[in-house]
């Protein structure tokens, strides 16, 4: 069955073929006062798809669940169903992600936290700079507030560095009870173990071939690497570190979490705390201003796009 817009369009066609108006909405059943009918949804929907369009521009590898957070945050309240609609609408669907051998919900993850600062996993993810300079990054996440508490660029990252990015994040925000990682060299070495022991930290190593049981620490640096590596194009190492804490801060401050009701990390961990709840979080350029954590503004190039991004003056400040 045809749709009253598509006979509404066909009559227009029609008249343009040299068909009389009477004669075409006779002929395809159309009312002609309906020839003039204006659609309210049209309207409506003009402010937030074009700050859809511009949100997608900025945040190009976030769907429209997140984005949908975002507009909220603007003033455009909708649904998700509305948002889907209007995201598939303006073409912005993301290409899909292949289909992976998910493990079985049934069994427990070993030593799973039920608070905050009870479990930090780290990690590490590997990249490169234009100049061939290596970046190694140390990412030490909160596992139950989702938080990004550090992220240690360099190009070579021992367990003595290890044990010193850990013992500030101890000072600032205590001591957890487990640490979890995989049985990397600078994990398992004997420095740092015997200063977790001094810390009373107990240390949950994964099983060889079990990434899964260090979960949290994979679904950050895959995010890390989908929405700051791959879309950045560092100069060199000193620039990678300034954009790499912009977007920690990012992640943690404006980026709402699905997992967390669609908080923030840092929204969620005030909760737990107690604290009284800060202002909305800022979206797109507002974010500059506020937090400093916007990522790369839509004229930036990607890494795999044209050469040439902001100085480093600009990036500082």
């Amino acid at each position: 069955m045809v749709s009253v817009q598509a006979r509404r369009a066909a009559v227009a066609f029609a008249t343009t073929r040299g068909v009389s108006q009477r004669r075409a909405c006779t002929l395809l059943k159309v009312a002609r006062s309906a020839l003039a009918y204006r659609s309210r949804k049209t309207v409506k929907d003009a402010a937030p798809l074009a700050r859809m369009s511009e949100l997608s521009a900025q945040y190009p590898r976030y769907g429209y669940r997140r984005i949908a957070i975002f507009l909220a945050r603007d003033g455009h309240d909708m649904s998700f169903g509305r948002a889907h609609r209007l995201w598939r609408q303006a073409g912005l669907q993301l290409p899909k992600k292949r289909s992976r051998k998910r493990v079985s919900a049934r069994r427990p993850r070993p030593n799973a936290p039920n608070g905050p600062n009870q479990v930090w996993s780290y990690d590490f993810v590997h990249d490169w700079c234009a100049n061939g300079q290596k970046i190694k990054c140390l990412t030490v996440t909160d596992e139950f507030t989702k938080e990004g508490l550090a992220i240690e660029v360099d190009g070579r990252i021992r367990s003595t560095r290890v044990i010193d990015v850990l013992a500030r994040l101890i000072s600032l925000r205590g001591a957890p009870a487990f640490l979890r990682s995989d049985n990397g060299p600078e994990f398992v070495s004997r420095a740092l173990l015997k200063w977790a022991t001094e810390q009373k930290i107990d240390m949950a190593l994964i099983d060889p071939g079990k990434p899964w049981q260090n979960g949290a620490a994979e679904s950050f640096n895959g995010k890390f690497r989908d929405e700051c590596l791959n879309m950045e194009w560092f100069r060199s190492r000193a620039e990678a570190k300034i954009e790499i804490e912009r977007w920690r801060k990012h992640y943690n401050e404006v980026r709402p979490h699905s997992s967390l009701g669609y908080q923030t990390p840092a929204a969620f961990a005030r909760s737990l705390a107690g604290a009284p709840s800060a202002a909305a979080e800022p979206t797109g350029r507002a974010a500059a201003l506020t937090r400093g954590s916007a990522p790369r503004p839509v004229d930036q190039p990607s890494r795999t796009g044209h050469e040439g991004k902001a100085d480093l003056a600009d990036v500082s400040s």
